[in-house]
């Protein structure tokens, strides 16, 4: 992975959608533990060890608190990077949501922008019972956000590929 910076290029109003996303996803890792039984938590921690559930249990229950906590900072991260991007008007005509504008990522940000949007594309993927292709609705709009954050994510894969 680069050890350069990367610049992210959004409008105003998918950087206010992605901001929201990101927060939701932040209060859900704060809210819940696996033991909670959410399938989508679960989806971010999966067995070690699928084979052995008694060891997959044993290696979540030393893991799984350090890597929700390591999910929820780089929510934060992601979500201070879009701060001012973010900002919107009131008013839903306002032409400045729609503007470009640009956000600044360092290396570090980099890496917990692609570790958030997989795990936010994770979360949604399970409340939307997305196991393999052939669960896709095209009918249900809550699938365009699905896909946007797949179109973000391998935007973000390939600039940082390109900067290698």
């Amino acid at each position: 992975m680069s050890g350069r910076a990367l610049v992210v290029e959004i409008t105003r109003l998918e950087a206010a959608h992605l901001s929201g996303l990101v927060a939701q996803f932040a209060d859900l890792l704060r809210e819940s533990t696996p033991q909670d039984g959410d399938p989508a938590i679960a989806r971010l921690v999966p067995p070690a060890y699928p084979d052995d559930e008694s060891a997959a249990a044993e290696f979540r229950a030393l893991t799984a608190g350090d890597l929700l906590a390591r999910r929820a900072s780089d929510a934060d991260i992601v979500l201070a990077s879009l701060h001012d991007a973010a900002q919107i008007p009131d008013d839903p005509d306002d032409p400045t949501l729609l503007e470009e504008v640009e956000v600044h990522l360092d290396p570090q940000a980099s890496r917990a922008w692609l570790r958030t949007l997989a795990a936010v594309r994770l979360v949604l993927a399970s409340r939307l019972g997305v196991a393999d292709t052939d669960d896709y609705d095209h009918e249900d709009p809550r699938f365009g956000i699905y896909d946007w954050l797949g179109y973000r994510l391998d935007g973000l894969v390939r600039a940082l590929e390109s900067t290698d």
